[in-house]
């Protein structure tokens, strides 16, 4: 798993930690959708100075978003799960 897939998964997390959705979670802090989306999905590097921007946004620690943590990992996984399992 590499550090974009990582980061991705953890701001996922704090997202779903929020209880809103995508657009109404990075509309509160002023941030893309659309953007983060493909963030969270792994999918975009970012900078430094954007990783310290979401760590402020979010009242986070850069190292919260950056640690790899299997329980956040497994967790996000069953979640996703669950979304797509309710989709169909």
């Amino acid at each position: 798993m590499d550090i974009k897939e990582i980061i991705g998964i953890n701001l996922k997390y704090i997202r779903y930690q929020s209880g809103l959705s995508q657009e109404k979670f990075y509309e509160r802090y002023g941030l893309s959708a659309k953007y983060l989306s493909s963030v969270e999905r792994g999918e975009k590097d970012i900078g430094v100075e954007f990783l310290q921007a979401l760590s402020r946004a979010f009242h986070v620690s850069i190292q919260e978003l950056v640690t790899f943590d299997e329980r956040k990992i497994i967790l996000q996984k069953r979640i996703d799960e669950k979304k797509k399992d309710s989709v169909i």
